[in-house]
């Protein structure tokens, strides 16, 4: 898939480390210019060190081709700030792929447990959904006028195996994702016919990353490598994937070994329950 991308941009948050820091890179070296926007700085410095040695190593062309923004994108002003200075930077934006989150052992940190949902405290629930649901609609606000302008572009949403959003000690993570995808979806309608699409890309279970602490998963070898998210994402950025929208895709059903056309049909399904259909009582003009 190296050169795929060749003069896309894209944004990635969440940059700093697992399944972010896996993508970023995966988009470097596919062709794209990368913005790794993290709120953790010594951690994007590690990942900027590694695209500089990819660039140099893999020979991807002159010119700086990743971008390093810290900053916080639960903030009202980080969005267009991010927005402004990688179109400064590569003249161009077409991709953002929403990924930043926590949940809530992150924030507590030092190994203490999630416990049960009326354990949480406000503090922890409002700082979850702000980064899982507010900071991926104020990214998403903040770039469409570009890529609407352009009459291209994705944004793609990592939310979290479907399971996970209804299990137990697993909230208010679980609920945030839910409806950081429900706002998807409703958005992949709202944006048919622009030429810009809105998916869905989850690795599609327990993942080797720090939201899965070693308590929960010593082996970590029995965990979701973040590697699986490469070859879809690479594929739902690329003009071969032109009109895919409100799609949910799972990077651990995703074969590599068959056609792209044919990996993304056994590992996608439509975002956010819509194959329950329509259920609700609706006056016709409402439908």
């Amino acid at each position: 898939m190296a050169g795929t991308l060749d003069g896309k941009v894209a944004i990635v948050t969440g940059a700093g480390r697992g399944l972010g820091r896996t993508m970023a890179l995966g988009l470097l070296d596919a062709g794209a210019r990368v913005a790794g926007v993290e709120v953790d700085a010594p951690a994007l410095e590690e990942v900027q060190d590694a695209a500089e040695d990819m660039i140099a190593r893999k020979n991807l062309g002159a010119g700086e081709r990743f971008l390093s923004i810290v900053t916080d994108v639960t903030w009202d002003d980080s969005g267009p700030k991010i927005a402004r200075a990688v179109t400064e930077r590569f003249g161009r934006l077409d991709i953002l792929i929403n990924n930043a989150g926590t949940n809530t052992e992150l924030i507590r940190g030092d190994g203490k447990p999630v416990g049960k949902l009326w354990e949480t405290t406000p503090e922890e629930f409002r700082r979850i959904v702000e980064v899982n649901v507010v900071g991926v609609f104020l990214m998403t606000r903040a770039v469409l006028p570009a890529l609407l302008a352009q009459h291209w572009g994705r944004i793609i949403n990592v939310t979290t195996s479907l399971d996970t959003m209804w299990r137990s000690l697993m909230q208010p993570y679980g609920a945030s994702k839910a409806g950081n995808e429900a706002m998807q979806t409703a958005l992949a309608a709202e944006l048919e016919g622009t030429g810009v699409t809105a998916n869905v890309l989850v690795p599609g279970g327990a993942a080797n990353t720090r939201l899965v602490p070693d308590k929960m998963a010593p082996d970590r070898s029995q965990l979701i490598a973040p590697e699986v998210m490469i070859a879809p994402l690479l594929w739902l950025c690329s003009n071969a994937a032109d009109g895919v929208n409100g799609q949910r895709f799972i990077g651990a059903k995703w074969d590599e070994k068959l056609p792209p056309e044919q990996a993304a049909k056994n590992a996608g399904a439509p975002a956010a329950w819509q194959q329950l259909g329509r259920q609700s009582i609706m006056p016709e003009r409402m439908r």
